[in-house]
């Protein structure tokens, strides 16, 4: 509706002024050097952008334009047309894109002394920008891993809606993002948005848990959050901060609540030019009334002009002009942004080195060459040089220098002072893992504290658990649970839990891998020494019958119960005794194969022998009907011969089952979580039901053949004792299939072991100890005639 009113320059600005002053300074320094651009004078034309976009481009056009006229003809007018060949600015970001845009096609040199966006790194967009302070992208890597060194993985930021906040962020979210570290919010304003919008910022802020604010502001925007946090008495965040405000004094001096202290964060690194401050501080306004910049300058240094006074008689007071700035405090003498204007001194040094080299000087400077700025600039991006305080100047392929940065710290003082104190550098032309050096003793930090600030969205998992991430969350926010058993982290803040090797069990604390119990039936153990202990009885009571059977040979029952056959069965029974302590101890290779061939040898060995005992009871009876000869069928060497073919028999398939697949030691991992079991693996299963099924089978034969017997007419009935012993036999194993399939670990070797006991001596029991019991307490019973006699049974 209306035509918008010209932008105009509302008020002075110290820094700016400064800036201004130390380009004069190295222009007045250049011009009097003899040994750079000898005869040479360099000319220079001031403008103020105000911080303006818009202003910026109409400066821009007004440089590159180059036909004004010249108010005042100066006494030594220029030799050269007014365009100018290199421009020095701007100090911000987005006004530094405005104008770079605008002068690129142009390939005018445009160096920067403070615009830090990253993006006026694309030579593509910006081919005739440079600057002599590092791009934010280094800055913004550097505050990233600062932040993580700190511990903090929770933390929120603000930005200055404009170039450089948003540029500077989005680089900084992203190397955060790599690092590990959330931002609970990230939000941007800038100093014209309306009040709703900064009281929108300042309720995100309250209702977060991060105590820790990363700020890309420039300081007039900070300026106004600092009003508003003030505002609504927000104190105690550790702010981090970045070189547009982390040194500034003026900052410092309008932080009368103190919100910012313990600030951290990176600077330029301080910097001396000789002469410089005394030049900025000799200042004196003109004579000449029409220079206003000047006089108004003069003015608000001294604060000086006051308006006229309510009370009659008082008038308005000014400046004379010959005030001293000696002993003036404020920001135009506070000479804390000397590393910018050293920024500013070495960009008119680097268009005078390039100019230099051009106008190829040295004595003299060859005046006849023709300047242009593509010559210029490519000059500039090839400069390499020192400065008189022997630092040393260049470019690299876009246009910035080396990333060097100082850290530094807030720290309070009496009288509302604050010290900038150098705490640490970061280094990006050193090693990845020396690049940050940080003195964190020396640190004061948020609320005047010495202990460095927590800033988590959950505390730090301990050895044992691992990370879970909460569901709609960031991934800084998780729960620790346990790992589960067998697995474990040894580390803080494991993401998974790792599982331990097969033969290792978790410890109780999670954060370990211990050897596992090794389980095997041991003859310390109470159930191993109980289960020897009964072999060896066994053992010991079959040498006894032997013993007596030995002692007694020659008595009549003795004689009639096959006395070889008997002394066979008792040396076979021994080795069942003996053979089940192969199956106690920790396998071994040996044991393995040892173990279930000698139990399954012996065992028919002893049946074999139990066989023939019942085939001559059984062939006795047959042979005294009239007419049969069966006896001679089965005397003394076919009995022998039986019983060696029924061994032969099993010897074979133990030695088919030891060559095709024997049983071997195995480390069982399932059975138990926490324990290994040592047993012996069966190899061939066919091998090992070959061997057991052959020692079922002829207990069978042997069962029948003795049931068949048992009711002969004679006094001591053999037959009987026979039939009892297989009964226990077969029952015995027949309920041993189950309970061995059934038992874990060393309890299954137990269980066979019972079944060879319980077998043992059900055979020595029920065949061999009435036979005893005769002997020894009965003896008027052991004689022929009662062998013989037709009396009651046994």
């Amino acid at each position: 509706m209306h035509k918008p009113l010209p932008l105009e320059c509302t008020s002075l600005n110290f820094r700016d002024f400064q800036f201004a002053q130390a380009m004069l300074f190295a222009i007045e320094e250049i011009n009097n050097r003899s040994d750079l651009l000898p005869g040479i004078s360099l000319g220079y034309k001031l403008y103020d952008t105000c911080g303006s976009i818009a202003r910026s481009v109409k400066v821009a056009l007004a440089l590159i334009n180059g036909n004004e006229i010249v108010s005042a003809p100066s006494e030594a007018p220029c030799t050269k047309p007014a365009e100018v060949q290199a421009i020095i600015g701007e100090t911000s970001s987005s006004p530094s894109r405005a104008i770079a845009t605008v002068i690129g096609p142009f390939n005018i040199p445009l160096i920067s002394h403070f615009a830090t966006c990253a993006c006026l790194s694309d030579k593509t967009k910006y081919p005739s920008f440079l600057r002599t302070i590092p791009s934010d992208y280094y800055q913004s890597r550097a505050l990233a891993h600062l932040v993580k060194h700190l511990g903090w993985t929770w933390v929120g930021a603000i930005r200055t809606n404009d170039d450089y906040g948003n540029n500077g962020m989005a680089t900084f979210i992203q190397t955060a993002q790599q690092l590990g570290i959330c931002l609970e919010y990230s939000v941007a304003f800038f100093r014209t948005d309306p009040e709703e919008k900064i009281r929108g910022i300042i309720d995100i802020i309250k209702v977060s848990t991060s105590k820790v604010i990363v700020a890309f502001l420039s300081p007039m925007d900070l300026n106004l959050l600092l009003h508003e946090f003030s505002y609504h008495n927000l104190s105690g965040y550790q702010w981090v901060g970045t070189e547009g405000w982390i040194f500034d004094s003026e900052i410092a001096a309008l932080d009368k609540h103190h919100i910012l202290d313990g600030a951290i964060g990176l600077s330029i690194p301080k910097a001396h030019v000789t002469g410089m401050k005394e030049f900025i501080l000799d200042v004196k306004p003109l004579n000449s009334s029409s220079n206003e910049m000047f006089v108004g300058f003069w003015e608000a240094l001294f604060s000086c002009k006051f308006k006229q006074s309510e009370l009659p008689g008082e008038n308005q007071r000014r400046c004379t002009g010959d005030e001293d700035l000696t002993g003036v405090l404020n920001s135009f003498t506070d000479m804390s942004l000397m590393p910018i204007f050293n920024n500013v001194y070495k960009g008119v040094y680097a268009v005078a080195h390039a100019l230099h080299s051009i106008l190829s000087c040295n004595q003299t400077c060859n005046n006849k060459v023709q300047l242009d700025p593509f010559t210029i600039l490519q000059h500039i991006k090839n400069i390499r040089f020192k400065t008189k305080e022997e630092e040393e100047v260049y470019f690299n392929e876009n246009g910035d220098p080396a990333a060097k940065y100082e850290i530094i710290n807030w720290q309070p003082r009496e009288n509302n002072i604050v010290d900038f104190v150098t705490v640490g550098l970061h280094d990006l032309s050193l090693p990845a893992h020396k690049q940050l050096n940080l003195h964190t003793k020396s640190i004061i930090w948020a609320r005047n504290s010495v202990q460095v600030p927590v800033s988590v969205c959950s505390e730090k998992c301990p050895p044992g658990t691992h990370k879970v991430l909460q569901k709609g969350k960031p991934v800084c926010c998780y729960d620790c649970i346990r790992c589960a058993e067998g697995e474990i982290s040894n580390v803080t803040d494991s993401i998974t839990c790792e599982r331990c090797l097969p033969e290792f069990w978790s410890n109780e604390r999670r954060d370990a891998c211990i050897k596992k119990e090794a389980v095997f039936l041991s003859y310390e153990e109470i159930m191993g020494a109980l289960l020897t202990t009964a072999s060896l009885f066994g053992t010991c009571m079959t040498a006894i019958v032997a013993f007596i059977f030995f002692r007694y040979r020659k008595s009549p029952l003795v004689r009639a119960n096959n006395s070889e056959l008997s002394f066979l069965l008792l040396f076979s029974l021994t080795l069942c005794f003996l053979c089940s302590l192969t199956f106690i101890g920790r396998p071994s290779e040996w044991s393995c194969m040892l173990r279930h061939t000698a139990f399954g040898i012996t065992f028919v060995l002893c049946i074999s022998c139990v066989l023939g005992k019942t085939m001559v009871v059984l062939m006795a009876f047959r042979a005294t009907l009239p007419g049969s000869n069966v006896m001679k069928w089965f005397g003394p060497t076919q009995q022998r011969l039986s019983v060696l073919a029924f061994t032969l028999i099993q010897v074979i398939i133990c030695i088919l089952w030891l060559s095709i697949s024997p049983p071997f030691p195995y480390k069982n991992f399932k059975q138990f979580k926490d324990k290994i079991i040592l047993e012996c693996a069966l190899g061939s299963t066919v091998g090992f039901w070959a061997v057991l099924g052959y020692v079922g089978l002829l207990a069978i034969f042997c069962f029948i053949f003795a049931f068949l017997a048992r009711k002969l007419p004679d006094n001591f009935n053999e037959a009987k004792f026979i039939t009892f012993s297989m009964l226990i036999f077969c029952a015995v194993w027949i309920t041993f299939i189950p309970a061995y399939v059934s038992s874990p670990g060393k309890f299954s070797v137990a269980v066979e072991i019972f079944a060879i006991l319980a077998s043992s001596f059900g055979l020595l029991f029920c065949i061999f100890i009435p036979k005893c019991y005769v002997i020894l307490l009965k003896p008027e019973k052991n004689t022929k005639k009662h062998m013989m006699g037709k009396g009651a049974p046994m």
